[in-house]
């Protein structure tokens, strides 16, 4: 301080020229020694800092202050030449350019990030943009039938006007515009919001979370929050988030298939740092240095392509557009012999007007009469087309759908792939882990063993201190977990994996283990990082007070015994293990296995720097002559609820096999306490390991994996083996697992269920559905939701096809024989709308119920329309058929009303049958059809609406709906036929029918030649209608 007042005294005798420089120079020397007081400071307090250059640089942007920029970190890593990274410094030169401590990462403030988010942009990419809501306007009037009914309306509307005048001769047309115009806003609004709540579901799957190190603390953070200059922690099945360098780490492998195509993996090291976004992490662990994010990656441009294909079509889906074919084509054939029966009747003269007169009288009707007539009657053939093919229930799947992932995201399931919200329903197995599946996965060590004996924290004094500092080693040396104290005295954070942070918490509070002094006072040579494949990990170090080199394995306690030759006993006396010795052991590690206690143990051996160096040419930790150092038993407690859902999915038909990697004494134990075994039950057959299942034969495997219950000490390809086995038996698999090596069977199952907490992002991208908080329960959940979905989609079948065949029928047989339809365009149009639009809201909005669950699951071959729904809707329409016909040519004489009156009759008639016929259509086979009505307000209120906008439509439309006002008693009468239907779907529930679909009973063969629009779907959907 001295030095710089004398420099700042110095200024006065200087010239005016000189005293700019000396400015300079005093503003350069004050920068060195702050950043050095700095340093000492950081020093002081044990941080590590990035070693300054021997350099000045002048900060030229100082509203920034990086001195580097986008480009240059760009192709840094994008040209992978080391010399690049070699002549700036390496890696430590390049962290303290962009101000990023390698030990404690950036400083992470609000400016901070803002400062990085300006000079290179933040972690997100570019999408194609949504559809507006013009698109799905555009789609809509594509419609065939849309279009020639637009025509007809053109038409009608100016042969109206031509014929009337403006003020009357409107109507018609208008009115047909009007219905055409409520038809295309209702299914454009629609779409447009079902793909809005897609592309959201769709943001939120993409939401990935990551570890990285800011202000010297580990944190969790969105892959969106990332920024350049960011240390990023990286383990197995990680995606890479962003461009960066690898800092430090072991045994990292990364697959770069996504971007390069090559399906080998890379080994990312300091001479080959580099580390690319969208590859994902299938071995090791390390840390990065962030380079590049968002559209500055190397693979940016290749991701602003992609979006998620929101219009994929299930099963189901595909199932139903064949069916609406088909019955669209069974439409297009009645609505044309009406077209030709209305023509023929037309120009024959057999039409007569409302005076009783002939409206074709030969050459003396006018040209515009004619063409008037020919448009009313195309139109009212078009409108049968219209009615007949069932448009709403492609529209039913989609509103059903996006309403089930809506509310399943409330129950902690997000769905990835929409078909596998149809197939879970039929599902008949699934396969689960145990830990933070079943369990709470929070774990706790419960027993320690030392050679033979137990300790308890109270005795952990009398322990040789050489034998607890080993152990304390083996924890703190051999762990991608990590501890983190802000002050002293404060609430010490355990990071890593769930079963980590046990082991830490135990060493650290009741060990007194010092972590950070560990880590200084050995060097890792090198690491075998735990994969669920070996179930155990290894390192070799060196101390540096001796030099003498050690190495340290950690995993499944029986894994760990085999690899031992000798153990230490309490007191430090290192002891053989002879067989007679590893059974005692063994006893041990069972007697904490059927306590439900996963046993995990710890061995150690020194080595020679002969043997250090050869394993380091191997690349292999030695894995024989150890000593054992002692066993640990960590408690994870069964999930609350999870022995009802189990038991909720058993009674559903459901079998439960439970696959874990812990040994056969865990497994048993935990599947007893939560209902998957029973006790007493025949364990021969319901219980083996791995590698028992794995070298059955191909037909021992068929025969025994449908008694299997619960599978131990399995890999993910014991995992994969079984889903194989039970799809070749016929079962439809639901499989749950959080690995990268899990991905092949979740991809394998017919429904991949992946955990949200603990699931790796390769795990995740393989599934179907992400369980967010990892519980079983929601993992029964789906399965109710999935049931619900076929259950909704059924119920909306049989109230439109009642609708379809009773509309179809009327229309047909009135043309026919009286020459007319009774039901007007704007009328047809008006029962489309509230069929297919207001039905599919009421019925595909229908929330699951325990009915569902007891019910056993519904075969993957089983017809969509079973015989209990032909049953229902066939008596329905017959019942509708019969009323309307009635009315149509007896309800004048009956009801001494005039044919106009009489039509609207009919009107109000059958829309009110399709009103309480919803009702029925809510149970398919249970009589009570009110059950739990009350709990679906959006149901009650469509009814009102339908019943409002029907009132309106009959009573205040007169002109546009072609109807006239019916006094109280009329309205009785149509409400007295249309409550009819309640009694008669109760009737019908009594009677019963074949499990066999009724049309397998009919010989196709001997249908060939039948002359039936109905043999076309016999022919080309047997599955849909229950052949």
């Amino acid at each position: 301080m001295d030095r710089i007042e004398s420099l700042l005294g110095a200024q006065h005798s200087l010239s005016t020229p000189n005293k700019r420089w000396h400015s300079a120079f005093v503003s350069i020397y004050c920068s060195r020694a702050l950043l050095s007081f700095f340093t000492d400071s950081l020093l002081q307090k044990n941080l590590k800092v990035s070693p300054s250059p021997s350099f000045v640089i002048l900060d030229l942007n100082p509203d920034i202050g990086f001195k580097v920029d986008q480009p240059t970190l760009t192709n840094l890593v994008k040209d992978k030449k080391i010399e690049r990274l070699q002549n700036i410094g390496g890696i430590d030169a390049l962290a303290f350019t962009l101000q990023t401590n390698v030990e404690c990462g950036i400083h992470g403030s609000d400016e901070d990030i803002a400062r990085r988010h300006e000079a290179f942009g933040s972690n997100t990419y570019k999408r194609p943009p949504t559809k507006s809501f013009f698109h799905f306007l555009v789609e809509a009037f594509k419609d065939l039938t849309i279009l020639i009914l637009l025509g007809c309306a053109v038409l009608s509307l100016v042969f109206g006007i031509k014929e009337n005048g403006i003020k009357e001769g409107w109507y018609d047309g208008g009115s047909i515009f009007v219905a055409i115009f409520l038809v295309i806003a209702v299914s454009t609004i629609s779409n447009f919001k079902q793909n809005r709540q897609f592309d959201k579901l769709s943001k939120v799957s993409n939401n990935i979370q990551i570890d990285v190190v800011r202000a010297g603390r580990r944190q969790h953070i969105s892959i969106f929050e990332i920024v350049v200059g960011d240390i990023i922690c990286l383990k197995i099945g990680d995606q890479v988030p962003a461009d960066g360098l690898f800092l430090d780490g072991y045994s990292l492998q990364v697959d770069e298939s996504s971007m390069t195509g090559e399906s080998e993996h890379v080994e990312v090291n300091c001479s080959h740092p580099y580390l690319f976004s969208g590859t994902k992490v299938v071995d090791g662990y390390a840390q990065m240095l962030v380079t590049s994010v968002g559209m500055n990656t190397t693979w940016g441009e290749m991701m602003s392509s992609i979006s998620r294909d929101t219009n994929e079509q299930t099963p189901l889906q595909v199932r139903l557009n064949k069916l609406t074919s088909s019955i669209g084509k069974v439409g297009l054939a009645v609505a044309f012999l009406v077209l030709v029966v209305l023509l023929v009747r037309y120009f024959t003269g057999n039409t007569k007007d409302e005076n009783g007169n002939k409206e074709f009288n030969g050459s003396s009707t006018k040209v515009n009469d004619i063409l008037n007539a020919v448009v009313g009657i195309v139109a009212a053939a078009v409108t049968i087309v219209v009615v007949a093919i069932p448009e709403g229930l492609p529209l039913a799947v989609t509103l059903t759908l996006a309403y089930s992932m809506k509310r399943m995201m409330a129950d902690q399931a997000m769905v990835r792939k929409l078909s596998a919200c149809e197939t879970m329903g039929s599902a008949t197995t699934i396969c689960t882990d145990k830990t933070g599946t079943l369990t709470l996965n929070k774990m706790k060590v419960t027993k320690f063993w030392l050679g033979k004996e137990s300790f308890v924290p109270a005795t952990f004094s009398s322990i040789n201190p050489y034998i607890l500092k080993l152990v304390q080693e083996g924890v703190a040396l051999n762990t991608t977990g990590s501890v983190y104290r802000p002050t002293l005295g404060s609430e010490i954070d355990f990071s890593g994996s769930p079963t980590e942070q046990a082991i830490l918490s135990w060493a650290v509070l009741e060990l007194n283990m010092e972590m950070e002094q560990l880590k200084q006072s050995c060097k890792i040579l090198y690491v075998e990082a735990f994969n669920s494949q070996k179930k155990q990990s290894g390192v070799i170090t060196r101390r540096k007070i001796d030099n003498t080199i050690h190495v340290h394995w950690k995993g499944a306690a029986e894994m760990i015994l085999k690899m031992c030759s000798s153990y230490y006993d309490a007191s430090g006396i290192r002891k053989d293990l002879d067989d007679g010795e590893k059974m005692k052991f063994e006893q041990i590690i069972q007697g904490m296995a059927a306590s439900s206690l996963r046993c995990i143990a710890f061995a150690h051996k020194q080595i020679s720097e002969e043997d250090q160096e050869h394993d380091m040419e191997q690349k292999k930790i030695e894995e024989d002559g150890l000593t054992l150092l002692g066993l640990v038993g960590i408690k994870d407690p069964c999930r609350p609820g999870v022995k009802k859902a189990v038991e909720n999915c058993q009674n559903a038909g459901v079998n439960i096999k439970m696959i874990t990697g812990d040994n056969v004494f865990t497994a048993k134990a935990i599947a007893v306490e939560c209902g998957i075994l029973r006790i007493g039950q025949d364990m021969s057959g319901a219980v083996v390991e791995g590698i028992e299942f794995r070298n059955y034969t191909q037909k021992e495997r068929m025969e025994k994996v449908d008694k299997i219950c619960v599978m131990a000490r399995s890999s993910p390809f014991d995992k994969l083996l079984m889903v194989e086995c039970l799809k070749q038996n016929g079962h439809v698999v639901a499989v749950t697992g959080d690995g990268t090596n899990d991905a092949p069977a979740l991809k394998e199952a017919d429904v991949g269920l992946s955990m949200g907490i603990q699931g790796t992002e390769v795990a995740k991208e393989s599934s179907d559905v992400v369980i967010l908080d990892d519980n079983f329960a929601s993992v029964a959940t789906v399965l109710r939701w999935g049931r619900c979905v076929y259950n909704n989609i059924q119920k909306f079948i049989q109230f439109q096809l009642t609708v379809n065949v009773a509309a179809l029928v009327i229309n047909f047989v009135a043309a026919v024989s009286a020459g007319e339809v009774p039901l007007t365009a704007v009328q047809l149009l008006w029962v489309n709308l509230i069929m297919d639009t207001l039905g599919a809201l009421a019925l595909a909005t229908e929330k699951p119920t325990e009915e569902l669950m007891t019910k056993p699951p519904v075969g993957r071959t089983e017809p969509l329309i079973t015989n209990i729904m032909w049953r229902n809707l066939l008596a329905q329409a017959l019942y509708q058929i019969v009323v309307l016909l009635t009315l149509q040519f007896k309800g004048e004489s009956i009801f001494g009303v005039t044919e106009k009156v009489n039509d609207t009759l009919i009107f109000n008639t059958f829309v009110l049958c399709q009103v309480f016929n919803e009702f029925n259509a809510r149970k398919l086979e249970k009589k009570n059809v009110f059950k739990g009505i009350h709990r679906n307000k959006l149901f009650l209120g469509i009814i009102a609406i339908t019943i409002v906008l029907q009132v309106v439509m009959v009573e205040f439309l007169k002109k546009f709906a072609g109807t006239e006002r019916l006094n109280w008693g009329q309205w009785g009468e149509c409400i007295g036929f249309g409550i009819v239907s309640w009694p008669i779907g109760w009737i019908v529930k009594w009677i019963p029918v074949p499990k066999r679909p009724f049309l397998s009973y009919l010989n196709m063969k001997k249908m060939q030649g039948l002359p039936t629009p109905f043999l076309f779907i016999l022919k080309t959907s047997p599955r849909l209608i229950g052949v």
